[in-house]
């Protein structure tokens, strides 16, 4: 069996991308943390977006499951799913996995993590939403226009 690959054939997975983006905050903090944000008692404030990050991510994934159609960004969707934390956010999935990372950077308190957050967002954003947003254009057609009119990408 074959290891998927990221929708552009290169790079990544979302997953295996949070996976390195934590690894690189980590070396970040410790190799070049230039300065401390947040400081003692206050950095476990991180642990606030790391769990809105974890449900936003459950609770995108069962709907999705529920709903009979593709979690992973390049398999084939069979339906658009528009209910709960989807009425917010678009991508709510990745919305997760950036709060998560936010609050990481938090817990590390030091500025060079939150890098990687950006670098992170950007990446979603440019390897994996913007082909998703032309895929469902595609499938869904006037019902994905008017959703993607109504509901932000991020939030």
């Amino acid at each position: 069996m074959m290891k998927q690959q990221s929708p552009d054939g290169i790079g990544p997975r979302p997953p295996d991308l949070l996976l390195l983006s934590i690894l690189a905050m980590l070396a970040l903090h410790e190799f070049a943390p230039i300065v401390i944000l947040v400081r003692g008692i206050w950095r476990l404030a991180g642990v606030a977006p790391v769990m809105v990050g974890v449900v936003l991510n459950l609770w995108a994934d069962q709907l999705f499951k529920r709903a009979g159609t593709a979690v992973k960004p390049f398999d084939p969707s069979v339906a658009l799913v528009l209910t709960g934390p989807f009425r917010i956010s678009r991508n709510p999935m990745y919305l997760g996995m950036a709060f998560a990372l936010a609050g990481i950077a938090v817990g590390l308190g030091t500025a060079t993590p939150w890098v990687v957050v950006a670098a992170f967002v950007w990446q979603v954003t440019v390897r994996f939403i913007v082909p998703e947003e032309r895929k469902l254009e595609t499938s869904f057609g006037e019902q994905f226009l008017r959703y993607k009119a109504s509901v932000r990408r991020w939030l």
